[in-house]
C-alpha cells in the first residue's frame, strides 16, 4: 500500500491506513510507553485501567473493545471493569491506582486546570516521580490512538461467544 492509498469505512478515511508511516511512528512511541511504564513498577493491569478510563472519556468504542479483552488477559477482574467510569465511589482501587486514574484524566482534560492541580498533588503523594512520567505517557499515547480510531470510526467486531465451562 502507498503513503496514499485511500481506505474507508463509509465517509470516513481509515488514517491510520491512509497514511501509514505515521501510524507505525505512533505505534513504536506506544512500544516506549509501554517499556517505560514497565521499567516505572506499572503493572499491566495498571496500564490497561489508564488505557481503558482514557477511552471511556474519549467514548472510543474500538478501543475500549480491545483494552477490556488486554485487561482481561492481564488478570483485571469484571467487577473493576464493571465500575471504572465510577472509580471515585468505589473502594476497589487503592491509592496508587486512584491516584493514576486521576493522573490520566487530568492528562485526558488539560483545560480543568483545577482538577489537574489536584491530580497532580495525589499523584506526587502516592507515585514515584518515573511512574507520574509513564502514567502521563501512557495517557497521551491513548489519546492519540483515540482519535484515530474515534476520527476513523473504526468498527468494533462481534467477538466470538467463549464456549461454556
Amino acid at each position: 500500500m502507498t503513503e496514499t492509498a485511500t481506505v474507508r469505512s463509509g465517509d470516513r478515511v481509515f488514517i491510520d491506513k491512509q497514511h501509514p508511516a505515521a501510524y507505525r511512528a505512533l505505534v513504536a512511541a506506544a512500544e516506549a510507553v509501554q517499556g517505560a511504564a514497565g521499567a516505572a513498577g506499572l503493572d499491566r493491569t495498571l496500564v490497561e485501567l489508564i488505557n481503558l478510563r482514557v477511552s471511556q472519556l474519549n467514548a472510543c468504542a474500538y478501543c475500549l473493545d480491545l483494552h477490556t479483552r488486554a485487561a482481561l488477559r492481564a488478570g483485571e477482574t469484571t467487577q473493576r471493569l464493571g465500575v471504572l467510569a465510577a472509580w471515585r465511589d468505589t473502594e476497589l482501587f487503592d491509592a496508587r491506582e486512584r491516584a493514576a486514574l486521576a493522573l490520566a484524566e487530568a492528562t485526558t482534560h488539560p483545560a480543568d486546570a483545577a482538577a489537574g492541580t489536584t491530580a497532580y498533588a495525589d499523584a506526587r503523594a502516592a507515585l514515584t516521580d518515573d511512574e507520574i512520567s509513564a502514567v502521563i505517557w501512557v495517557a497521551v499515547t491513548m489519546n492519540a490512538f483515540n482519535r484515530i480510531s474515534v476520527m476513523s470510526k473504526h468498527p468494533v467486531r462481534k467477538s466470538p461467544v467463549p464456549p461454556a465451562r
